[in-house]
């Protein structure tokens, strides 16, 4: 009987480890942790969730959007992001995803050096599991 309780509790354990988060939300974990990157100047870890074949505005791809991230993370000892609700579409294997973004920097004082807030539009494609952005357009909110 107890050998039965045992199997038991070892497959419900393994199944529940094999859970996986529903797109919505690994959707949303993916942009969290690339926020949280982004704020501790890790730019490779950003990029990390950034396709390949990236596209943003004015025909920027993959390697300037690094060189723009390295150029904003060396400008800003200290950096500073709020993300707005996301507005998302998912449909099969591709997303959008749209939000308002506030973005501040400076030195590190008590207040920042300077703060915009943008609206944002992104295109996403889950890749081998993992979702990867193909698309980013911003303009600033006036």
């Amino acid at each position: 009987m107890l050998w039965l309780f045992a199997v038991c509790t070892g497959l419900a354990l393994l199944l529940s480890g094999c859970h996986k988060a529903p797109p919505e939300q690994k959707l949303r974990d993916t942009i969290a942790a690339m926020q949280a990157a982004g704020e501790k100047h890790e730019t490779s870890k950003v990029l990390d969730s950034v396709a390949e074949d990236f596209a943003g505005p004015e025909g920027m791809d993959r390697k300037q959007l690094n060189m723009f991230l390295v150029g904003v993370s060396m400008q800003n000892r200290q950096l500073g992001t709020t993300i707005g609700p996301l507005d998302l579409n998912i449909i099969g294997d591709r997303a959008t995803v749209k939000f308002t973004l506030g973005a501040s920097g400076g030195a590190g004082g008590w207040v920042p050096d300077h703060a915009q807030v943008y609206d944002v539009e992104t295109g996403w494609r889950m890749e081998g599991g993992d979702w990867k952005l193909i698309s980013a357009n911003w303009k600033e909110k006036l």
